[in-house]
């Protein structure tokens, strides 16, 4: 099919996807972003949310919580810091990401009390984590 390429996506725990696409849309952290075919090369890191890939067989969604996403000539690779795809989320899983992101943002607090930076950043994430639970119907405690 002249209008699909390549799509990869692996966390740290496997690979998750490796198949044709028409088109993906990344959560990107400076904001979400459709890539196709020709698309031109970029790299973009991403925040929290849901990773849609459109193709041949249907539409597949994944949730990540953060990583990398190249797009290149060769198609579109994912390398997330975590990935699930949206069918197995389950209520427990997002509890342990939204502890997660409690964690470092109270770490964060702690040791960065006069640099807004790092604080400013996991108060994102954490905000990122809320608004992903929304968008995939689970709440965020």
């Amino acid at each position: 099919m002249a209008d699909t390429f390549q799509f990869d996506l692996v966390s740290p725990e496997r690979r998750l996807a490796s198949l044709e696409a028409t088109s993906v849309l990344i959560p990107g952290a400076e904001g979400d972003m459709t890539a196709m075919k020709d698309h031109a090369p970029v790299i973009t890191t991403l925040r929290p949310g849901v990773l849609k890939v459109e193709g041949p067989e249907g539409t597949t969604d994944y949730v990540v919580t953060g990583g990398f996403a190249e797009i290149s000539s060769r198609g579109i690779s994912v390398l997330a810091e975590r990935a699930v795809p949206k069918g197995e989320m389950t209520q427990a899983t997002m509890d342990e990401l939204m502890e997660e992101a409690k964690s470092m943002y109270g770490k964060a607090q702690e040791n960065f009390q006069n640099e807004p930076g790092p604080v400013d950043d996991a108060a994102k994430m954490l905000s990122d984590m809320v608004a992903m639970g929304d968008d995939i119907g689970l709440a965020a405690k």
